[in-house]
């Protein structure tokens, strides 16, 4: 095995981060070289890592990859980071604007960049399974129903509406359904159906973790890859 694969996270005490940290520190092909937060760190060394205020990114160690789940308001400071060291960006932080995402598929040109509403692996194999039944199934209806849990707002779910996206592209015209109830962590359900019979794709996520291992497959595999603005998806082969 090589050397491990620099990390730096940008939004380390979010739910999220925290998460990176934990379970970068069970794998030996990953190393976190910096945490970054907004505020000022009550500690500058954690189990090792250094920690950093988003004012101090500059300062941060040289890192191969660093993975963003912040706010819209930091995000242009870790791409302008990343562009001025040659880094990757593998980015899940939601709002952006149309110029934030401009400026992201630009960077594309001279690092590789990756953005995604929703890190489960599972996920982005069902986008691409979505889009092929669609292609195959002209003329069948397509209902998608979402379910999470109470404290969810936003309905439909941004994954439900990129599902959404997958059918549209090969000329389906989704319906959508939402459920709030519980503690649901997240369950998508696309269905296809005609006179006599219907498909079901499936996902259920049973645990928060499953994010943040796909945004750390992610991170890696960009590391492999040279300069392009990349899907989840495209990390799966």
């Amino acid at each position: 095995m090589g050397e491990p694969t620099r990390l730096l996270i940008h939004g380390a005490t979010g739910r999220m981060g925290r998460a990176l940290l934990r379970l970068c520190a069970e794998r030996d092909d990953c190393r976190v070289v910096g945490a970054v937060s907004s505020r000022s760190p009550a500690q500058r060394v954690v189990d090792g890592i250094p920690h950093f205020s988003a004012a101090e990114l500059g300062g941060a160690p040289g890192f191969d990859v660093a993975i963003d789940f912040s706010l819209p308001g930091g995000f242009d400071a870790i791409l302008a980071a990343c562009l001025a060291r040659d880094s990757a960006l593998v980015s899940g932080t939601t709002g952006l604007s149309e110029a934030q995402q401009a400026a992201l598929r630009q960077a594309g040109e001279r690092i590789g960049v990756l953005w995604a509403a929703n890190f489960s692996l599972g996920v982005a194999l069902l986008e691409e399974l979505v889009e092929r039944a669609a292609a195959a199934l002209h003329g069948w209806d397509c209902d998608i129903v979402e379910m999470h849990h109470t404290r969810k707002l936003d309905a439909p779910s941004g994954t439900a509406l990129a599902l959404g996206a997958a059918a549209q592209r090969e000329g389906a015209e989704p319906r959508y359904s939402s459920v709030r109830a519980g503690d649901i962590v997240g369950e998508h359900l696309v269905q296809f159906a005609t006179a006599g019979e219907r498909i079901e794709l499936v996902h259920r996520a049973g645990n928060r973790d499953i994010f943040a291992r796909g945004a750390l497959h992610a991170a890696l595999a960009l590391a492999r890859r040279g300069a392009g603005a990349y899907r989840l998806r495209d990390m799966l082969a």
